[in-house]
C-alpha cells in the first residue's frame, strides 16, 4: 500500500509538473498566439479603431494636399492677371 501511495504521488507531482510547463510556456511566439491576439482585437474593436485613425489620416492628408493645389492655382491665376 505504500509503494503505490509512493508511485501515485510522484505521478501526480510529474502531472502537476507538466501542467506547470504548459502553462507558463502556452503558446507564446506561435501562430496560434498571433491568431489569438488578433481574434481579440477584432473582437474588442481595437482593428476598427486603427482603421478609423488611418482613414483619419489619410483624409488630412488629401485635405492639405487640396490645399496646396487651391493655393497653386491662387497664385497662377494672379499671375496672370497681372
Amino acid at each position: 500500500m505504500m509503494k503505490t501511495d509512493q508511485s501515485l504521488t510522484r505521478a501526480l507531482l510529474l502531472i502537476l509538473l507538466f501542467c506547470g510547463l504548459l502553462m507558463t510556456a502556452g503558446c507564446e511566439g506561435t501562430d496560434t498566439r498571433d491568431q489569438v491576439d488578433d481574434t481579440v482585437k477584432t473582437a474588442a474593436g481595437q482593428k476598427d479603431l486603427e482603421r478609423y485613425r488611418e482613414m483619419k489620416e489619410q483624409i488630412g492628408d488629401i485635405q492639405a494636399q487640396e490645399t496646396e493645389r487651391y493655393r497653386q492655382l491662387d497664385t497662377d491665376t494672379d499671375a496672370k492677371k497681372e
